[in-house]
């Protein structure tokens, strides 16, 4: 799926205009790929936009929100409502086994907790 679909598809779920759509979609993708473990910090499922691979290192899971919201600009709230729905897009871009794969490599934090699924 080409980026504007994905980001016209999140525009959709969360309710919120094009642009700022496409801003949260490249702030979650972003941290997404910033948390993958097990490969270079690379496209994790072969389908996301060339311009979000150039992650560095994980973090927990803890501050996904926080970090999509400073990265987009936006509150909290906003941003959660952007996660749910790339999220939501993700799982109809993708396999349901490349979904998995991708959701199984995000790393979790020190405390055990689960990987953020969406």
């Amino acid at each position: 799926m080409r980026f504007p679909l994905f980001v016209a598809a999140v525009s959709r779920r969360s309710g919120l205009a094009p642009e700022p759509a496409a801003i949260i979609s490249r702030a979650v993708l972003q941290t997404v790929v910033e948390r993958m473990t097990g490969s270079a910090p690379a496209d994790p499922t072969g389908y996301l936009p060339t311009e979000l691979t150039d992650a560095v290192s994980p973090d927990g899971p803890t501050d996904f929100l926080r970090r999509v919201g400073e990265r987009a600009g936006v509150d909290e709230r906003t941003a959660a409502a952007g996660a749910a729905a790339v999220f939501a897009t993700l799982r109809e871009t993708v396999t349901v086994g490349e979904f998995q794969d991708m959701v199984a490599r995000l790393s979790a934090d020190s405390g055990g907790t689960e990987p953020i699924a969406g």
